[in-house]
């Protein structure tokens, strides 16, 4: 999460987390259930799922089977995203954190 607050500030965007800690449940939960990061910049606002980029798939299809994410995307201002962290490089060479967005879309 960490890492998708400092890109997002890099590109401009106010953002704020929006998970939060269930001591009762002792579980970590989601805005609507698939937002850690709430983001705004201009007129645009994106609630943002972070997460490893061997895990981006399977949070793809959560967020589109629940009836909150279709009616966030609902609006042309706001934008449901999901960061997909992973270490690349060459063989041999460093490996650094690279970041896959996915614009998370409706059919």
């Amino acid at each position: 999460m960490q890492r998708s607050l400092a890109h997002l500030r890099a590109d401009g965007w106010l953002v704020a987390i929006v998970e939060k800690w269930n001591a009762f449940a002792k579980i970590r939960q989601d805005a609507f259930g698939f937002g850690d990061l709430l983001a705004v910049r201009g007129d645009e606002t994106a609630l943002v799922q972070c997460t490893s980029a061997a895990n981006v798939s399977h949070r793809l299809a959560k967020i589109r089977a629940l009836p909150a994410a279709r009616v966030w995307a609902a609006s042309p201002h706001r934008s449901l995203l999901v960061h997909g962290w992973g270490k690349q490089g060459a063989r041999g060479a460093k490996k650094t954190w690279v970041c896959r967005v996915n614009l998370v879309t409706f059919p």
